[in-house]
């Protein structure tokens, strides 16, 4: 393998990071959810979620003082001399897997850095997902990469494989008129597709894409923090990747033609 990615320093902490909110999901305790609900039922928030951002937080300030930090549990943290780099950071992606004992959550830290034009570029991220005992990483130009955390086997990603047997991967909001047009464009896709899978975590599903278990993933009403690692892995596979464009937006990987991708008529 490349050992620049293995000293890359931004890849380690993202990848230190990640490790230290995972560390804190593997001591899932049902009695200790304390489980509220955000923005409508179903959509959860539990300790662990908080917990697993402090950790994270905690990982990247002690190495990294001046990066800005957003996340998805508590507001953004903005250090009095930026250094140019922000991290998004998703505690517990797939949380409704996790109160429910499906093992397809993960946490995830991905970094970026401001161009001078004002654009940003990520550059580091990495997701690891516990109860699966996975991770993936990549770094800008250095590829992607899983690690088995039972066998500490490593493996470079290279996208899907071509095959006529595709199947796609999306996901659902929690607002029955946001499903409803999720579910009438992806009706519009499935030709394409001889199956769909609905996993619950946006980071594994783009992970996915990335070592070519899933041929393709899409969904609309991502927030950042969703896709911050995982789209970065995707792309380092060699995956085509669609950003969303402000919020809401498309987020897609591999092959999806972004035509077929519509905005609905109505804010949803």
């Amino acid at each position: 393998m490349d050992r620049s990615v293995t000293h890359d320093p931004l890849v380690l902490l993202a990848r230190k990071a990640a490790a230290a909110g995972a560390a804190v999901l593997a001591r899932r305790d049902e009695s200790k959810f304390n489980t509220d609900e955000k923005s409508a039922a179903g959509d959860w928030v539990t300790d662990f979620d908080r917990a697993a951002e402090e950790a994270i937080r905690r990982t990247i300030q002690t190495m990294r003082p001046n990066d800005e930090l957003t996340g998805e549990e508590y507001p953004s943290a903005k250090p009095q001399h930026p250094s140019g780099y922000r991290w998004s950071i998703d505690p517990l992606d797939g949380t409704t897997n996790f109160v429910r004992n499906i093992a397809y959550y993960c946490s995830s830290a991905g970094v970026c850095q401001q161009q001078d034009d004002g654009s940003e570029v990520w550059v580091a991220g990495a997701v690891l997902a516990p109860a699966l005992g996975v991770e993936y990483y990549a770094g800008r130009g250095l590829g992607a990469w899983r690690r088995d955390l039972r066998t500490d086997h490593l493996t470079q990603l290279h996208g899907p494989k071509d095959t006529e047997a595709k199947i796609l991967a999306t996901g659902f909001g929690y607002d029955p008129q946001r499903r409803e047009f999720q579910a009438s464009v992806l009706g519009q896709l499935l030709g394409e597709y001889v199956n769909v899978r609905r996993l619950g975590s946006a980071a594994l599903d783009l992970c996915l894409v990335a070592e070519g278990a899933l041929d393709a993933y899409v969904e609309f009403g991502t927030q950042e923090y969703d896709w911050a690692a995982g789209a970065l892995i995707a792309e380092e596979a060699g995956t085509p990747v669609g950003r969303p464009v402000g919020y809401p937006g498309w987020q897609y990987a591999g092959l999806v033609d972004p035509a077929k991708l519509p905005m609905p008529e109505s804010g949803v």
